[in-house]
Protein backbone atom coordinates (compact mmCIF):
# COMPACT_ATOMS: atom_id res chain seq x y z
CA UNK A 1 0.00 0.00 0.00
CA UNK A 2 1.72 3.18 1.11
CA UNK A 3 3.41 5.42 3.65
CA UNK A 4 0.52 7.59 4.86
CA UNK A 5 -0.23 10.20 7.50
CA UNK A 6 -1.47 9.15 10.88
CA UNK A 7 -4.45 11.44 10.36
CA UNK A 8 -5.61 9.32 7.42
CA UNK A 9 -5.40 6.11 9.46
CA UNK A 10 -7.21 7.59 12.45
CA UNK A 11 -10.03 9.05 10.37
CA UNK A 12 -10.54 5.73 8.61
CA UNK A 13 -10.51 3.79 11.89
CA UNK A 14 -12.96 6.21 13.49
CA UNK A 15 -15.45 5.61 10.68
CA UNK A 16 -15.06 1.85 11.17
CA UNK A 17 -15.38 1.99 14.99
CA UNK A 18 -12.00 0.40 15.64
CA UNK A 19 -8.65 1.43 17.06
CA UNK A 20 -5.26 1.75 15.39
CA UNK A 21 -2.25 0.17 17.03
CA UNK A 22 0.84 2.37 17.30
CA UNK A 23 3.71 -0.02 17.90
CA UNK A 24 7.07 1.13 19.20
CA UNK A 25 10.11 -0.38 17.49
CA UNK A 26 13.75 -0.40 18.47
CA UNK A 27 15.49 -2.48 15.83
CA UNK A 28 15.06 -4.12 12.44
CA UNK A 29 13.51 -7.25 13.94
CA UNK A 30 10.73 -5.25 15.58
CA UNK A 31 9.98 -3.42 12.34
CA UNK A 32 9.79 -6.73 10.47
CA UNK A 33 7.60 -8.39 13.09
CA UNK A 34 5.15 -5.49 13.30
CA UNK A 35 4.72 -5.19 9.53
CA UNK A 36 4.37 -8.98 9.20
CA UNK A 37 1.46 -9.01 11.65
CA UNK A 38 -0.21 -6.01 9.99
CA UNK A 39 0.05 -7.56 6.54
CA UNK A 40 -1.22 -10.92 7.74
CA UNK A 41 -4.31 -9.27 9.24
CA UNK A 42 -4.63 -6.76 6.39
CA UNK A 43 -4.78 -3.91 8.90
CA UNK A 44 -3.01 -0.53 8.79
CA UNK A 45 -0.68 0.27 11.69
CA UNK A 46 1.59 3.01 13.00
CA UNK A 47 5.31 2.37 13.49
CA UNK A 48 6.73 4.69 16.12
CA UNK A 49 9.82 5.41 18.17
CA UNK A 50 10.14 7.60 21.24
CA UNK A 51 12.97 10.07 21.70
CA UNK A 52 14.12 8.38 24.92
CA UNK A 53 14.87 5.25 22.87
CA UNK A 54 17.28 7.04 20.53
CA UNK A 55 20.47 6.38 22.55
CA UNK A 56 19.92 2.67 21.82
CA UNK A 57 18.19 3.08 18.46
CA UNK A 58 19.57 6.18 16.67
CA UNK A 59 17.02 8.13 14.66
CA UNK A 60 19.39 8.46 11.70
CA UNK A 61 19.42 4.64 11.42
CA UNK A 62 15.92 3.71 12.57
CA UNK A 63 14.08 6.50 10.76
CA UNK A 64 14.98 5.57 7.17
CA UNK A 65 14.34 1.90 7.90
CA UNK A 66 10.88 2.61 9.34
CA UNK A 67 9.97 4.87 6.42
CA UNK A 68 11.16 2.35 3.83
CA UNK A 69 9.33 -0.50 5.56
CA UNK A 70 6.14 1.57 5.43
CA UNK A 71 6.60 2.29 1.74
CA UNK A 72 7.07 -1.39 0.93
CA UNK A 73 4.31 -2.74 3.20
CA UNK A 74 1.19 -4.36 1.74
CA UNK A 75 -0.95 -2.25 4.08
CA UNK A 76 -0.98 1.46 4.86
CA UNK A 77 1.57 2.42 7.53
CA UNK A 78 2.20 5.75 9.23
CA UNK A 79 5.59 6.53 10.79
CA UNK A 80 5.44 8.53 14.00
CA UNK A 81 7.85 10.19 16.44
CA UNK A 82 6.52 9.40 19.91
CA UNK A 83 7.21 11.73 22.85
CA UNK A 84 9.51 14.12 21.05
CA UNK A 85 11.38 16.09 23.70
CA UNK A 86 13.29 18.62 21.60
CA UNK A 87 12.37 20.68 18.57
CA UNK A 88 15.59 19.49 16.94
CA UNK A 89 14.45 15.85 17.06
CA UNK A 90 10.99 16.75 15.77
CA UNK A 91 12.49 18.55 12.79
CA UNK A 92 14.94 15.71 12.11
CA UNK A 93 12.10 13.16 12.10
CA UNK A 94 10.12 15.26 9.64
CA UNK A 95 13.14 15.63 7.39
CA UNK A 96 13.60 11.85 7.42
CA UNK A 97 10.06 11.38 6.12
CA UNK A 98 8.06 10.72 9.29
CA UNK A 99 4.41 11.40 8.58
CA UNK A 100 3.51 12.23 12.17
CA UNK A 101 5.18 13.74 15.23
CA UNK A 102 4.42 14.25 18.89
CA UNK A 103 6.12 17.02 20.84
CA UNK A 104 5.47 16.23 24.48
CA UNK A 105 5.01 19.43 26.50
CA UNK A 106 2.56 17.88 28.95
CA UNK A 107 4.76 18.63 31.99
CA UNK A 108 4.66 22.37 31.22
CA UNK A 109 1.90 24.75 32.36
CA UNK A 110 -1.22 24.70 30.18
CA UNK A 111 -0.52 27.94 28.27
CA UNK A 112 3.08 26.99 27.58
CA UNK A 113 2.03 23.51 26.43
CA UNK A 114 -0.34 25.17 23.96
CA UNK A 115 2.28 27.61 22.70
CA UNK A 116 4.91 24.93 22.16
CA UNK A 117 2.39 22.66 20.46
CA UNK A 118 1.23 25.42 18.09
CA UNK A 119 4.85 25.90 17.02
CA UNK A 120 5.14 22.22 16.14
CA UNK A 121 1.84 22.31 14.23
CA UNK A 122 3.16 25.13 12.05
CA UNK A 123 6.41 23.26 11.35
CA UNK A 124 4.62 19.99 10.57
CA UNK A 125 2.31 21.73 8.09
CA UNK A 126 5.29 22.34 5.81
CA UNK A 127 5.76 18.57 5.58
CA UNK A 128 2.08 17.63 5.41
CA UNK A 129 2.52 15.74 8.67
CA UNK A 130 0.14 14.94 11.51
CA UNK A 131 0.67 16.30 15.05
CA UNK A 132 -0.22 14.60 18.33
CA UNK A 133 -0.02 16.31 21.72
CA UNK A 134 -0.62 15.27 25.32
CA UNK A 135 -2.68 16.96 28.01
CA UNK A 136 -2.73 15.88 31.62
CA UNK A 137 -0.04 13.55 32.95
CA UNK A 138 0.28 9.92 31.91
CA UNK A 139 2.20 8.13 34.66
CA UNK A 140 5.71 6.71 34.34
CA UNK A 141 7.93 7.34 31.33
CA UNK A 142 8.83 5.58 28.11
CA UNK A 143 12.12 4.25 29.49
CA UNK A 144 11.16 4.00 33.17
CA UNK A 145 13.65 6.70 34.15
CA UNK A 146 11.14 9.01 35.82
CA UNK A 147 7.54 9.33 36.92
CA UNK A 148 5.72 12.67 37.04
CA UNK A 149 2.65 11.00 38.54
CA UNK A 150 -0.81 10.80 37.02
CA UNK A 151 -3.10 13.78 36.52
CA UNK A 152 -6.29 13.14 34.58
CA UNK A 153 -6.97 15.37 31.61
CA UNK A 154 -9.55 18.06 32.32
CA UNK A 155 -12.31 17.87 29.67
CA UNK A 156 -12.70 21.66 29.48
CA UNK A 157 -8.95 22.08 29.08
CA UNK A 158 -8.99 19.44 26.35
CA UNK A 159 -11.65 21.37 24.44
CA UNK A 160 -9.72 24.65 24.64
CA UNK A 161 -6.41 22.95 23.82
CA UNK A 162 -7.74 21.31 20.65
CA UNK A 163 -9.47 24.49 19.48
CA UNK A 164 -6.38 26.65 20.00
CA UNK A 165 -3.57 24.43 18.70
CA UNK A 166 -4.83 22.77 15.51
CA UNK A 167 -3.55 19.33 16.52
CA UNK A 168 -4.76 16.16 14.81
CA UNK A 169 -4.84 13.83 17.83
CA UNK A 170 -4.82 14.26 21.61
CA UNK A 171 -3.25 11.86 24.10
CA UNK A 172 -5.29 11.86 27.31
CA UNK A 173 -4.54 10.82 30.87
CA UNK A 174 -7.30 8.71 32.41
CA UNK A 175 -5.32 6.64 34.92
CA UNK A 176 -3.02 5.04 32.36
CA UNK A 177 0.77 4.89 32.75
CA UNK A 178 3.85 3.97 30.73
CA UNK A 179 5.82 0.81 31.44
CA UNK A 180 4.84 -2.36 33.31
CA UNK A 181 1.77 -2.19 35.55
CA UNK A 182 1.98 -4.21 38.80
CA UNK A 183 -1.77 -4.78 38.31
CA UNK A 184 -4.18 -3.70 35.57
CA UNK A 185 -5.02 0.01 36.06
CA UNK A 186 -8.45 1.39 36.82
CA UNK A 187 -9.25 3.74 33.96
CA UNK A 188 -11.49 6.78 34.41
CA UNK A 189 -13.94 6.02 31.62
CA UNK A 190 -16.29 8.78 32.77
CA UNK A 191 -13.52 11.33 32.17
CA UNK A 192 -12.77 9.82 28.76
CA UNK A 193 -16.43 9.97 27.77
CA UNK A 194 -16.63 13.64 28.76
CA UNK A 195 -13.43 14.49 26.84
CA UNK A 196 -14.80 12.77 23.76
CA UNK A 197 -18.01 14.80 23.99
CA UNK A 198 -16.14 18.08 24.18
CA UNK A 199 -13.51 17.46 21.47
CA UNK A 200 -13.76 16.65 17.78
CA UNK A 201 -10.44 14.91 17.10
CA UNK A 202 -9.23 11.34 17.64
CA UNK A 203 -8.08 10.55 21.17
CA UNK A 204 -4.94 8.58 22.03
CA UNK A 205 -4.27 6.10 24.84
CA UNK A 206 -0.65 5.89 25.96
CA UNK A 207 0.69 3.25 28.33
CA UNK A 208 -1.27 0.47 26.64
CA UNK A 209 0.87 -2.42 27.86
CA UNK A 210 -0.91 -4.09 30.79
CA UNK A 211 -4.38 -2.68 30.14
CA UNK A 212 -6.92 -5.48 29.77
CA UNK A 213 -8.36 -6.36 26.37
CA UNK A 214 -11.83 -5.57 27.69
CA UNK A 215 -10.73 -2.10 28.80
CA UNK A 216 -9.09 -1.48 25.42
CA UNK A 217 -12.36 -2.13 23.67
CA UNK A 218 -14.36 -0.04 26.10
CA UNK A 219 -11.91 2.84 25.65
CA UNK A 220 -12.21 2.55 21.87
CA UNK A 221 -16.00 2.66 22.16
CA UNK A 222 -15.66 5.93 24.11
CA UNK A 223 -13.41 7.82 21.68
CA UNK A 224 -9.92 6.31 21.80
CA UNK A 225 -8.67 5.72 18.24
CA UNK A 226 -4.87 5.41 18.57
CA UNK A 227 -3.43 2.99 21.14
CA UNK A 228 0.28 2.98 21.96
CA UNK A 229 1.99 -0.34 22.63
CA UNK A 230 5.68 -0.45 23.56
CA UNK A 231 6.56 -2.38 26.72
CA UNK A 232 4.53 -5.45 25.74
CA UNK A 233 6.40 -5.75 22.45
CA UNK A 234 9.82 -5.36 24.08
CA UNK A 235 8.83 -7.93 26.71
CA UNK A 236 7.60 -10.51 24.20
CA UNK A 237 10.69 -10.05 22.02
CA UNK A 238 12.91 -10.57 25.07
CA UNK A 239 10.93 -13.65 26.11
CA UNK A 240 11.35 -15.32 22.71
CA UNK A 241 15.08 -14.45 22.64
CA UNK A 242 15.59 -15.92 26.12
CA UNK A 243 13.71 -19.07 25.13
CA UNK A 244 15.96 -19.45 22.10
CA UNK A 245 19.12 -19.21 24.20
CA UNK A 246 17.77 -21.90 26.52
CA UNK A 247 17.53 -24.38 23.65
CA UNK A 248 20.24 -27.01 23.28
CA UNK A 249 23.00 -26.86 20.71
CA UNK A 250 24.89 -24.00 19.11
CA UNK A 251 23.24 -20.61 18.79
CA UNK A 252 23.63 -18.03 16.05
CA UNK A 253 22.46 -14.56 15.11
CA UNK A 254 20.12 -15.72 12.37
CA UNK A 255 18.00 -17.88 14.66
CA UNK A 256 18.08 -15.09 17.25
CA UNK A 257 16.83 -12.71 14.57
CA UNK A 258 13.92 -15.03 13.85
CA UNK A 259 13.08 -15.31 17.57
CA UNK A 260 12.97 -11.52 17.98
CA UNK A 261 10.83 -11.08 14.87
CA UNK A 262 8.48 -13.80 16.12
CA UNK A 263 8.11 -12.22 19.56
CA UNK A 264 7.22 -8.84 18.08
CA UNK A 265 4.85 -10.39 15.57
CA UNK A 266 2.95 -12.28 18.29
CA UNK A 267 2.39 -9.19 20.43
CA UNK A 268 1.45 -6.92 17.53
CA UNK A 269 -0.93 -9.47 16.05
CA UNK A 270 -2.72 -9.95 19.38
CA UNK A 271 -3.25 -6.23 19.86
CA UNK A 272 -4.38 -5.62 16.29
CA UNK A 273 -7.07 -8.27 16.76
CA UNK A 274 -8.18 -6.60 20.00
CA UNK A 275 -8.23 -3.10 18.50
CA UNK A 276 -10.11 -4.23 15.37
CA UNK A 277 -13.09 -4.96 17.67
CA UNK A 278 -14.38 -7.82 15.51
CA UNK A 279 -13.51 -11.10 17.22
CA UNK A 280 -15.11 -11.87 20.59
CA UNK A 281 -12.66 -11.70 23.50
Amino acid sequence: MALVTMKKLLEQAGKENRGVGAFSVGNMEMVKGAVWAAEELDTPIILQIAEVRLPHSPLALMGPMMVQAAKEAKVDVAVHLDHGLTMETVKKALELGFTSVMYDSSTYPFEENMARTREVVEIAKKYGATVEAELGLVGGSEDGSCDHGIRCTDPEDAKAFCENTGIDALAVAIGNAHGNYPIAPTLAFDVLEEIDRKTEIPLVLHGGSGITDEDFRRAISLGIVKVNIATASFNQLTKRAEEYFRTEGAHNYFKLNEAMVQGTYENVRHHIEVFNCKKPL
